[in-house]
């Protein structure tokens, strides 16, 4: 994995081992929700980061290659995250 992914998520770990701290000394709750909204949005950067990284190789890999069921398996997976995306 890439080292600036890496960086991100153990950025947003220590953010969260914060947050975690802030919970276990009773923090007013309105800060509370903010640093965990900050740490949602980091994650969520990251998460695209990766994704924006598998769709620029292994998808477009897929996508050219010759075999169909390959092809048909990582747009199911595309599909599945987006699908996934939107429940949460």
């Amino acid at each position: 994995m890439e080292t600036a992914t890496l960086r991100r998520l153990k950025s947003a770990e220590g953010h969260l081992k914060g947050v975690v701290r802030m919970a276990e000394e009773d923090a007013y709750c309105i800060d509370l929700i903010r640093q965990i909204q900050a740490v949602q949005a980091a994650l969520n950067k990251v998460s695209a980061q990766i994704l924006e990284d598998h769709l620029n190789s292994c998808v477009i890999t897929a996508i050219q290659g010759e075999d169909p069921k390959e092809r048909e398996r990582v747009l199911t997976e595309i599909s599945e995250v987006f699908e996934m995306a939107n429940k949460v």
